[in-house]
């Protein structure tokens, strides 16, 4: 199994003291994605993502998420176009997210604001949009990204809530997808699940209408039906010479990119004093909007 790249290299707590000078340009530039083939997805992103991409489960007896499969090979992004532009409608919100993420050091009842210091974005010559103002205090542009990221964590615990059902009602199956190229070819992705179509037709007439009205049916049949975009990915893939020919599997997409980047906050948090100074989220998890 090939071992996959985080987004994050250097992930230090935003504050006044640091970087008050600092300047973040964002926008169609994602070069920073592109040795990662699959990442976490949130369950309210299910209908925006079916239509484009591959959504699968992938994790550990702890612990299951969903995860969108961008390649097929290890280190291999073919939602990407040359270096930089993101070729699809819809780009998952894990990705928008960068360079910035959530660190917690008290079970998630507080955040802590965080950015990842080797994004080529992050200056200090006026590029882009300001993280503080002349007198030390965030901007808007901070103030947003905020907004966005307390709610990609409301849906984070809400999707955990899906995966946990599925696990509990044993729906998910290990899952391997032998594809063969237009050049002959032949690759393996590995390291998956699947919801199983025949043990979710056993289900009880109760367990069904349950499922239905919170939704969740509708999010596994968007599961189900996005596994056909596997053919699209095929369509996507170059022929590299001496490319590898087994793909990393998504699980660490699912549980170990998120996992390491939020426990490299965590981390640059408890070493760093000024943490407080304008990083900190200062709303609990059951307030955050």
């Amino acid at each position: 199994m090939a071992t996959q790249q985080m987004f994050y290299d250097s992930v230090v707590p935003i504050s006044a003291t640091r970087h008050r000078e600092s300047c973040v340009a964002v926008g169609s530039e994602y070069a920073f994605s592109k040795k990662v083939n699959s990442v976490p997805l949130t369950a309210v992103e299910f209908p925006h993502a079916a239509a484009e991409y591959v959504i699968v489960f992938a994790g550990t007896e702890e612990a299951v998420m969903p995860a969108v499969i961008l390649g097929l090979r290890g280190n291999e992004n073919l939602y990407l176009a040359g270096e930089s532009t993101w070729k699809a409608k819809y780009i998952p919100a894990f990705v928008r997210r960068y360079p910035f993420v959530f660190s917690s050091n008290d079970e998630g009842k507080t955040f802590t604001l965080c950015i990842d210091e080797s994004f080529a974005g992050l200056n200090k010559e006026g590029r882009g949009e300001r993280m503080f103002d002349a007198e030390g205090k965030r901007t808007l542009f901070v103030e947003n990204v905020l907004a966005f990221l307390q709610e990609y964590q409301i849906q984070f615990q809400r999707t955990r809530a899906l995966c946990r059902k599925l696990k509990e009602l044993e729906l998910l199956d290990p899952m391997r997808a032998d594809i063969t190229l237009g050049s002959g070819e032949q690759v393996s992705l590995t390291g998956f699940m699947t919801v199983s179509r025949e043990r979710l037709k056993a289900l009880s007439a109760e367990v069904l209408a349950e499922m239905a009205k919170s939704d969740e049916l509708e999010l596994v049949y968007l599961h189900l039906h996005s596994t056909r975009n596997f053919a699209g990915l095929k369509d996507r893939v170059g022929t590299p010479a001496g490319a590898d020919r087994t793909a990393a599997g998504p699980e660490e997409a699912a549980q170990g990119i998120a996992k390491d980047a939020e426990k490299s906050a965590k981390e640059a948090v408890e070493k760093a004093d000024s943490a407080s100074e304008g990083g900190r989220a200062g709303a609990k998890k059951s307030k955050s909007r």
